[in-house]
């Protein structure tokens, strides 16, 4: 009878398992089949700006947005793509950013990856490296000035972003005060074009955690497995009151800085290594070889986020861009304040 139970709860976990990872790589489907599109876009002169892709990271990113729940605050980055769709955000989201229709969260005022939707926790990010963190740690100290208990602060955060000052601040006060952050860092060889060699002279940058007091956890940023474990567990740490986390990821960057950068500084020999795996390619590897999905099953998926990329590229296309001549361009926040008082009658 022992047996019989134990046995029918590991076949619960697996079955548990086994869909969560299902739900992360059709996640991670959709937000390499979306990169793609917008790099096809950047190609033929339809997006202006940068174009940066998450390719090699989603496996990362995605356990970030599954592990987080409503009520939480995630911080994503340039290369974030898959978390932000796990954690919620519309694909219609991204693809009006890009594009700069007026129906988007940023009404075509700022283009690309500043974008995000605050009441909801999904951050605009700030791209001055490391400076995110500070404003995570901000919300979730406001929150407990609030009472507001079991909530947890992600925030993404490079190599390179590791050296500045913005994050040896925002590090040390999450750790004094024991704030519930989770520090993801992508540790994907080169910050833009710099090695790890020329950034940091420790062993390994979960060293940096511990001058901190900071719980520490390393994984295998190609493996969607041990991503969606460790980061689920340092989530859970978190949530639990254990203080602020800090994990890092090793992996390779699959493209360059944005779709300006060649990247030919990058060693061949890193795309040869472990590190250098696609993470997507490895998952897909992993579900066949469990029988979790057929050949069949997952061209499906793939014909399904081809389409899904292909359905919002045509509505948003159909939308308007800002006016110059007509658009008010006080700050948002002023604006939406200035609109309900209109509204608000007497």
């Amino acid at each position: 009878m022992v047996q019989t139970v134990a046995s029918t709860k590991a076949g619960a976990l697996v079955s548990t398992f086994r869909d969560e990872y299902t739900k992360a790589f059709r996640w991670m489907l959709l937000a390499r089949t979306l990169d793609d599109k917008f790099a096809g876009l950047y190609r033929a002169g339809k997006i202006h700006g940068g174009v940066f892709l998450g390719r090699g990271q989603e496996a990362l990113s995605v356990s970030v947005g599954l592990a987080l729940r409503k009520g939480d605050v995630f911080a994503p980055l340039i290369r974030d793509q898959a978390g932000r769709l796990a954690f919620g955000e519309p694909i219609l989201d991204a693809v009006r950013t890009y594009l700069g229709s007026t129906l988007g969260p940023m009404r075509g005022r700022d283009g690309n990856i500043h974008r995000g939707r605050p009441r909801e926790g999904l951050l605009p990010m700030i791209s001055h490296l490391g400076a995110m963190i500070a404003v995570v740690n901000g919300i979730l100290f406001a929150r407990r000035l609030r009472n507001i208990s079991g909530v947890v602060g992600a925030a993404s955060i490079g190599d390179g972003g590791t050296s500045t000052g913005s994050f040896h601040e925002a590090i040390n006060l999450a750790a004094v005060e024991k704030l519930p952050l989770v520090l993801i860092v992508a540790n994907n060889q080169y910050a833009y074009s710099t090695p790890t060699s020329r950034q940091f002279a420790c062993r390994d940058l979960v060293d940096k955690a511990i001058g901190y007091g900071v719980d520490s956890h390393t994984v295998d940023g190609t493996d969607l497995s041990a991503c969606l474990e460790v980061v689920g567990e340092a989530v859970k740490c978190a949530r639990e009151g254990h203080g602020p986390q800090m994990v890092v990821a090793r992996l390779l960057r699959l493209c360059g800085h944005g779709e300006h950068d060649v990247a030919d500084y990058v060693d061949p020999e890193l795309k040869q290594s472990p590190v250098g795996r696609d993470c997507l390619k490895v998952a897909e590897e992993h579900l066949l070889q469990q029988g979790w999905a057929d050949a069949r099953t997952v061209e499906l998926w793939r014909s399904e986020m081809v389409q899904k990329a292909e359905d919002a590229v045509a509505t948003v296309q159909r939308e308007p861009v800002p006016d110059p001549y007509e658009e008010d361009w006080r700050a948002l926040s002023s604006q939406r304040l200035l609109e309900a008082r209109e509204e608000r009658p007497g």
